[in-house]
């Protein structure tokens, strides 16, 4: 969508190039200005004007002008309110932008979710996964139960403007291609992005889970305001993701980040990535079930969680130490990233201060000490559905740049 804006020169001005000049610098200023509006209502939702032009930093009349164009674009939807007594003019994102979608692959479950361009969760389902899912298979049953949330809320096939992806294993993200040969097997080099893309007939990103944690976090969650970030996520796998400067840190070859498979022990176990010690080795859940075998039988991760959020001492030293190798690990990437705070989640993180104690301990005991003191270490805002949440904000995105919102990013 675009805004015909025709300004007048200033009387300055003396050739034609100048008048031409000047009026595209004002334009480009007046779409920017317009970009942050979108992007604080799609940030924080329903706002009042007064509240927009304290987010954006614009004059009141500014945003009163802007809200105004947008809401004849069909960008906006405004509603007369009361705020404090008085009346107020109360801003959202208009429902018929569209809607856009996030999938979170794991390695038991598929999860999939629909929301409006103002981040509000729509629909959601989860899909279970057989052991040694792949990536054409589970791709293509994610794009037909994508169909179907899109048909529950009503919305027409042409609302979906974007979908994001997040898997468990490092990413070529300018390819949208799985760019590790081990650690996710069936999944192994699997153009992730095309694959969906020919199924859905919308754009499609694909990142590594922690990074869209870590992207879901920074936004939204617990770590608005702060920077660096570093998003830790304890499940099946253990991962992390850095963002800097509001940026996700991705590396040369997406595996940034990869802290599961940093090495603690060079005589340890072989790790799943043909690494021998590695974090995960000690510190995943296979190596914490093991541990919890021959006193309990047969666990899941789940039920692990649960018993130790319930009571069993089994289960709780288990994840008590668990978090002490964590926090050594998080520790060194504190030395090296000097983060503001660490966001810690995923199926572990269920079992909040069992896992956090000793993680937090375990940072400030192994890092360097400083007058500002170790980083906090806080559980995420949005628990098991960073990842998720991620995906949405990655979409939404995407949809942003190709100009799908009716402004530019």
């Amino acid at each position: 969508m675009t805004f015909e804006i025709q300004p007048s020169a200033p009387d300055n001005l003396d050739t034609v190039q100048d008048i031409h000049a000047a009026k595209g610098s004002q334009q480009s200023l007046r779409e920017a200005n317009r970009a942050r509006v979108v992007r604080a209502v799609q940030q924080h939702g329903s706002l009042t004007q007064v509240e927009l032009a304290g987010i954006t930093g614009l004059s009141p009349s500014s945003v009163s002008n802007i809200v105004t164009e947008l809401a004849d674009a069909g960008v906006l939807d405004t509603t007369p309110s009361i705020r404090s007594g008085r009346r107020a003019r109360m801003v959202t994102l208009a429902r018929s932008i569209g809607v856009v979608a996030g999938i979170d692959v794991s390695a038991r479950a598929l999860r999939i979710a629909l929301s409006d361009t103002a981040m509000r969760v729509l629909a959601e389902e989860v899909l279970p996964l057989a052991p040694d899912h792949r990536a054409d298979l589970s791709l293509q049953r994610a794009a037909s139960l994508l169909n179907e949330l899109v048909e529950s809320v009503d919305a027409a096939g042409d609302e979906l403007l974007a979908v994001g992806v997040g898997v468990p294993a490092p990413v070529d993200v300018a390819a949208g291609t799985i760019s590790s040969s081990s650690l996710l097997r069936g999944w192994d080099g699997a153009p992730v992005a095309d694959l969906l893309t020919a199924r859905v007939r919308v754009p499609v990103v694909v990142d590594n889970d922690a990074n869209l944690g870590a992207l879901a976090e920074a936004r939204y969650g617990a770590a608005v305001g702060a920077d660096p970030v570093v998003f830790v996520r304890v499940s099946h796998t253990i991962g992390a993701g850095i963002v800097l400067s509001g940026r996700v840190l991705h590396g040369r070859r997406g595996t940034a980040g990869e802290l599961g498979h940093v090495i603690v022990d060079e005589q340890g176990a072989v790790c799943r990535c043909g690494n021998r010690g590695c974090l995960e080795t000690v510190a995943g859940s296979a190596a914490m079930l093991h541990l919890l075998q021959a006193s309990h039988g047969h666990l899941t991760l789940e039920d692990a969680v649960t018993r130790a959020i319930d009571g069993d001492a089994g289960c709780r030293r288990a994840i008590a130490d668990t978090g002490r190798a964590l926090g050594a690990a998080v520790a060194n990437m504190c030395n090296v990233l000097d983060p503001e705070i660490v966001v810690v989640g995923g199926e572990v993180a269920r079992a909040d201060h069992l896992l956090l104690d000793p993680l937090r301990d375990a940072v400030d005991r192994h890092t360097m000490r400083s007058p500002a003191g170790s980083p906090a270490v806080v559980a995420a805002e949005f628990g098991e559905q960073a990842g998720l949440r991620g995906a949405l904000a990655a979409a939404l995105d995407r949809a942003r740049e190709l100009g799908a919102l009716g402004v530019a990013s």
